[in-house]
């Protein structure tokens, strides 16, 4: 369902949060009203954390805001990381610039959390659109609490022990050479994260592998029976396959039509996203800022 398509009604919350809330689907997302994100006080910031663990991403249109007062609304939740691959707005190296459209087709179609290959991926993002298309180049956000909550009992206990490896190389290294290559390598190691992590701050149960980033197991072989030597490769990976395709599920996701000034707060630890890449040679040119989180548990 698109947000601008919600029919819910907007009802200020039991908790009193200073603005409107129209839930998207049942699983996840939900449109705020109410809110300038180039001033948020103290109670509106909190209200939004509230509503951020519940929704898991939140939308926000008509949002104005100059890149400072960007930068200084993703703030608000945690400092903000400067990504090592991307390109950054001139006077803003915390944002990140992603500009699609005439010759260059976008590669972000594909299910995915940010920077899942760092030792601490982000809690979140704060992604506002500039310029984007009448048509097409919507952003899909998936519940990946409910994801885990749906797969069957046995699957849960396969995959309670198990660690995923993440890394950046296979995504971002296509786009760099020689000794720029070498060098992410040496400063962006492969990571090892549980395939099955916490979350801080409610203590839900994530489903976190993805398939832009999760390349193997690094214990597969160690808690798995085989019967014989190369049983357990095909077996590991038919699994990480399986894990991977509950993100496509559309019971637990939500899908966003940009429009100019429109802005996406997502919780990163609890979802997955995936940029819909149907709007070439059409232009979308969109601002990141992303907030550094913890290590997984």
């Amino acid at each position: 369902m698109q947000a601008e398509a919600v029919l819910a009604p907007r009802l200020k919350q039991a908790e009193s949060w200073p603005f409107s809330v129209a839930p998207c689907t049942p699983a996840i997302g939900a449109e705020i009203d109410g809110v300038d994100l180039g001033r948020l006080d103290d109670t509106t910031y909190g209200a939004l954390r509230q509503a951020l663990l519940k929704y898991k991403v939140l939308f926000f249109r008509d949002q104005d805001i100059t890149p400072a007062q960007h930068v200084a609304a993703a703030r608000r939740f945690g400092e903000l990381e400067v990504h090592p691959m991307i390109p950054h707005h001139p006077d803003h190296p915390e944002l990140v610039v992603f500009g699609r459209g005439g010759e260059k087709r976008g590669r972000e179609n594909l299910y995915h959390s940010d920077v899942s290959w760092r030792q601490v991926p982000s809690m979140g993002s704060m992604l506002r659109c500039l310029e984007c298309p009448d048509m097409g180049g919507d952003t899909i956000w998936v519940n990946m609490v409910a994801a885990y909550e749906a797969l069957p009992e046995d699957m849960k206990a396969r995959i309670a022990g198990l660690q995923a490896v993440h890394d950046a190389m296979p995504t971002f290294g296509q786009s760099l050479e020689g000794e720029r290559y070498d060098e992410m390598r040496k400063q962006y190691p492969p990571m090892v994260h549980p395939v099955v992590r916490t979350h801080p701050e409610t203590g839900e149960k994530i489903l976190y592998v993805n398939e832009g980033f999760t390349t193997h197991f690094a214990n597969y072989a160690r808690l798995q029976p085989y019967r014989i030597g190369s049983d357990f490769r095909m077996a590991e990976m038919d699994l990480m396959q399986y894990l991977f395709r509950q993100a496509a599920a559309p019971e637990y996701q939500v899908r966003l039509r940009w429009r100019a000034n429109t802005v996406a707060l997502w919780d990163n630890r609890a979802t997955q996203h995936y940029a819909v890449q149907d709007y070439f040679p059409a232009v979308r040119h969109m601002n990141r800022a992303t907030i550094i989180g913890d290590r997984p548990v």
